[in-house]
């Protein structure tokens, strides 16, 4: 054997050994990536039901909005028509009502006797 071979045989030894330390972290790596995976994996077919659910909660909530829109609707409705019969109520019977107050007073200072106030002071005195 001459000096070249020898000199090759510790380089490719040397080679050897490096190929060694760097299979290493490597294998580890591989490892590191494999677990990584799992836990996407896994995560992943968590969220799926859980995306089902939320969207069934959505379109159960918005059935129920349509709902309460409805019934808004529905309200706004009432309360016109109860302000509409209030005006109307006001009209027919207030306008009498007015009339009969100011005849009843109309007949309470006709009917008092002149002087009778005086008579009340005087007497609280």
């Amino acid at each position: 054997m001459s000096g070249g071979d020898i000199a090759g045989l510790i380089a490719a030894g040397v080679f050897a050994v490096l190929v060694g330390f760097i299979a290493v972290p490597l294998l580890k790596l591989g490892r590191v990536l494999d677990s990584t995976r799992d836990a996407i994996k896994e995560t992943s077919d968590g969220i799926t039901p859980i995306l089902e659910e939320t969207a069934t909660t959505l379109q159960e909530t918005n059935k129920q909005l349509a709902r309460v829109d409805t019934i808004t609707r529905n309200v706004a409705d009432v309360t016109g028509n109860v302000s509409a019969l209030v005006a109307l109520f006001a009209a027919t019977v207030g306008g009498p009502l007015i009339k009969l107050a100011g005849f009843s007073a109309a007949v309470r200072a006709a009917l008092r006797v002149p002087g009778a106030s005086r008579r009340s002071r005087r007497k609280a005195d």
